[in-house]
């Protein structure tokens, strides 16, 4: 069998049902592989968005997504993608052609070490030098993708090892099982719960895992422990619930932290250093209780007091069966502040000042959106007001990163979660900064025959640096450009294109474009002012409640 179609049958055996590809030269043998599989190739306008659309497939099923691209500026194009997916824990294979290695044709042309390259990036990054050792490197690239914690692996297939004969035979993948945490540990974990006067749970991201979610929510409304979540933890837990209390979309000093602060326990499920913190520990003798696959990466602001370590669902479950039922305190502090927060995020949620100002473009976007229905966002400062004033009733139903943070990634997401879920409604919210990153997939979504929204706020600036630069007193000054008409721009695609003139336009634009179907792009004129006064001014003035 030639390699290239033993690679493919061995994507076939991991189930593997889409490819996102910029293919080059070097992968025609994979290419001719591919056309005769049953996995379909989703030709992109670039690598990047190549990239996300594969690592959110990832991040939205648990199995790895797969994508391609040629040596050279094709692989190096990938390299966002790949920190994407590695510091957002999304499962995701990257496949790179190269020049032959055992008879050079053209010197150095375009090769770089691409391997080397990648390797700081990736869980694992390897050369395939024989096709016989594919079937093994296909079967250790997905195990290693997919394991806790999941992230990105490259495999390089050279076009003379992709071309040659090979008498290998596909491995099968197998069903993995995590370590479950030890009696005495849960024990101390147990312990710790029944003393503390005031717990909290904390749901990050690695929380969001399919069989996690409802044994973590079965403990949370057992216990009746409020909770709290991360920006990428959203929707773990609904969000309805009376003891959910907030998003940390800041890492202090919202009046979500005056519950933080006040609380002597945190029950940490699923979350790690690589997001940014939900609130710093200090030696003020809170405790807490770290709960992951994995041990936790000590530092200076994360340093647990108990760690139960093993399969995630299995150690909530012990949890909540050895406390035996729910945890008896007053909690009527944290509902206190849990008040507090609904009453400040209510505010401004009508507001008609136009442009238009946060608080009423994220009210109206939760009005037109169900519950199952899916936001992708890409990253600019609204992305911290969709967090702490968006809830979220359903896993993946906000799609952010809180952990790369990358401009670009909206999109594409977006796009993919249409594919994956074409009943539900879906939206991509963009900076006109991110957006033009990656516009040019908007071609993509029309081919592919997608029914998508895509938002642009338009604030003709890289807003969120901007904003910055003028609260740490810097000159207003090389943070301003100009803009295409986003309306025309999306007709050229073949998409629809809307333009708000009034904030009261919002719903029923969105509303007329869901109900059209297809692409439509909505630019909405944004103003970022309420930023200073609220993130900054009010946050800065507040004052706990006692």
């Amino acid at each position: 069998m030639k390699a290239s179609d033993l690679f493919v049958k061995g994507l076939e055996a991991e189930g593997v049902e889409y490819i996102f590809a910029v293919p080059g030269e070097e992968n025609l043998d994979m290419l001719e592989s591919l056309r005769t599989s049953k996995i379909k190739l989703v030709l992109t306008r670039h690598e990047q968005g190549a990239g996300f659309m594969a690592a959110t497939y990832g991040r939205l099923t648990g199995k790895a997504g797969v994508c391609m691209a040629t040596l050279g500026p094709g692989a190096t194009n990938f390299s966002t993608s790949a920190a994407y997916a590695h510091l957002g824990g999304m499962p995701l294979i990257m496949i790179t052609g190269q020049k032959p290695i055992k008879k050079s044709k053209q010197g150095q042309f375009q090769i770089i070490d691409v391997v080397k390259l990648f390797a700081p990036i990736c869980k694992m990054s390897k050369q395939i030098v024989h096709g016989n050792t594919i079937p093994a490197l296909v079967r250790e690239a997905f195990r290693i993708a997919q394991e806790e914690r999941p992230g990105a692996v490259l495999l390089e297939l050279p076009e003379d090892i992709a071309a040659e004969e090979c008498d290998a035979h596909v491995m099968q993948p197998h069903d993995r099982h995590y370590a479950v945490a030890d009696d005495e540990v849960l024990d101390e974990a147990v312990k710790l719960i029944k003393e503390a006067k005031m717990p909290l749970v904390l749901i990050g991201a690695g929380a969001n895992r399919k069989h996690a979610r409802s044994a973590l929510s079965d403990f949370v409304h057992t216990t009746g422990i409020p909770f709290f979540n991360t920006q990428m933890g959203k929707g773990v837990v609904d969000e309805h619930s009376e003891l959910f209390l907030g998003t940390a979309a800041l890492s202090v000093g919202d009046y979500l932290h005056c519950a933080i602060d006040r609380a002597d326990l945190i029950i940490n499920v699923g979350h790690d250093v690589i997001e940014k913190p939900p609130f710093f520990m200090t030696e003020d003798g809170k405790k807490v209780i770290h709960v992951n696959y994995k041990a936790a990466q000590v530092d200076q602001v994360y340093f647990p007091h108990v760690e139960v370590v093993g399969d995630l669902a299995s150690s909530i479950s012990k949890l909540k069966d050895k406390l035996g039922g729910p945890v008896k305190y007053d909690k009527s502090y944290f509902e206190k502040i849990r008040n507090e927060i609904e009453m400040h995020i209510a505010k401004g949620a009508d507001d008609q000042r136009f442009p238009v100002i946060p608080q009423r473009f994220v009210a109206d976007t939760r009005k037109v959106m169900g519950d199952k229905d899916i936001i992708a966002l890409d990253n600019g400062i609204y992305k911290i007001w969709y967090a702490r004033n968006y809830k979220a009733y359903h896993p993946n139903t906000v799609l952010l990163d809180n952990a790369l943070a990358t401009m670009g990634a909206g999109l594409p997401s977006a796009m993919m979660a249409a594919m994956l879920y074409p009943e539900r409604r879906v939206m991509a919210i963009c900076g006109d900064g991110g957006f033009m990153m990656n516009s040019q997939e908007m071609e993509t979504a029309v081919r592919l025959g997608l029914n998508l929204v895509v938002t642009i706020l338009n604030d003709n600036s890289y807003g969120m640096i901007r904003w910055k630069q003028a609260h740490q007193g810097f000159e207003d000054w090389g943070l301003n450009f100009g803009n295409p008409d986003f309306v025309k721009y999306a007709e050229s695609y073949g998409a629809a294109g809307h333009r708000v003139n009034s904030a009261e336009d919002i719903v029923p634009t969105f509303e007329k474009a869901f109900k059209a179907g297809g692409v439509h792009l909505v630019e909405i004129p944004v103003d970022y002012s309420e930023n200073q006064k609220v993130l900054i001014d009010e946050l800065a003035a507040k004052v706990c409640l006692i």
